[in-house]
């Protein structure tokens, strides 16, 4: 799988990244195993970017990729973490994270958005530990949005200072939303941004922050290309999922309009949506959530076959028809 490095630094990532949300049980419980093989076949498939946060699982994402990745080679694999959350005890916890923050885990943590100097210190050392990592690779500053300021003024020098030392490889943002990753990138010396579903087949509204990074040399990550879901499938049914909620009927009119056309090239809806992000120099690496390994495989041969130019073409247009 071909491999990029991240802005101006030495990281590599592969053209296809393991977001690993799914392994903190994002939405419904997997077991230890499934998740093990899960990493396992991402590993077979060539995949050497692996991206997970505290705010998944309350941490169970970090230690289950941290374990599952424990016997590999460290130098073999660029993995990514996130600051902007601490996780302290629950005073009142209910028994599911579940309601609050969508992952199928014990609340018996809670996240504090914190995204000072000291914060972003402390998240990282519980974030190493449970890891079980002495360093990681890339350290990106997690939806700052509510709290730019702060995010601009002390949680990203705080890591570039970290990255100078050598502790860190590469600094970044990451963001659903474009505008704090636009600032981020204009007002700091960030590496990379990760922008998640705003890159996509379906949503191309990132295409002036591709445009900024561009300019000052910042590699940018497309997380999300399936857009929580929308785009995972051949056909998406009625009760498909668009940015972490239902789908609106018009929005799922315009994907089975895309369906159309990828069938007349002889594709599906998924593989596109994989590739999509890929057309773009300034996009190093796409990044999908997997929760099994069947998924991974298939992700992972969609990210090795270009689609024909006439396809793109044909999807470009039923996109831009339908705005």
């Amino acid at each position: 799988m071909n491999v990029t490095r991240l802005g101006r630094t030495q990281v590599p990532v592969s053209a296809l990244g393991f977001g690993a949300a799914p392994l903190g049980n994002l939405y419904s419980a997997i077991g230890d195993d499934e998740a093990r093989a899960t990493v396992d076949a991402a590993w077979d498939a060539g995949l050497r970017y692996f991206d997970t946060a505290p705010h998944y699982g309350l941490g169970l994402s970090e230690r289950r990729l941290g374990a599952a990745l424990a016997h590999r080679p460290r130098e073999d694999f660029a993995l990514s973490t996130k600051v902007g959350r601490l996780l302290e005890p629950h005073p009142a916890p209910t028994g599911s994270d579940l309601a609050a923050g969508g992952f199928a885990v014990p609340d018996t943590l809670i996240r504090r958005p914190d995204y000072s100097r000291s914060g972003v210190l402390r998240s990282l050392e519980a974030s190493l530990d449970r890891l079980g990592l002495d360093r990681v690779d890339v350290v990106y500053v997690h939806d700052p949005d509510d709290h730019l300021d702060t995010a601009v003024g002390e949680a990203v020098p705080a890591l570039l200072e970290l990255r100078d030392q050598g502790v860190v490889g590469a600094v970044g943002v990451g963001a659903n939303q474009v505008g704090p990753l636009l600032r981020s990138v204009t007002e700091t010396d960030v590496d990379t941004v990760m922008v998640a579903g705003r890159w996509t087949l379906l949503d191309r509204s990132a295409g002036p922050l591709l445009d900024v990074c561009a300019a000052r040399g910042v590699s940018v990550v497309a997380a999300a290309p399936f857009n929580s879901g929308l785009l995972s499938r051949p056909y998406p049914a009625a009760d498909a999922t668009f940015d972490y909620g239902p789908v609106p009927p018009a929005v799922l009119h315009r994907v089975r309009g895309l369906v159309e056309v990828c069938a007349r090239h002889r594709t599906v809806l998924p593989h596109a949506a994989v590739r999509f992000p890929l057309r773009s120099p300034e996009v190093a690496c796409v990044v999908a959530g997997f929760r099994s390994a069947d998924e991974v495989r298939a992700a992972a041969r969609w990210a090795a076959a270009d689609l024909p130019e006439a396809a793109w073409a044909d999807l470009d247009r039923a996109v831009e028809a339908a705005r």
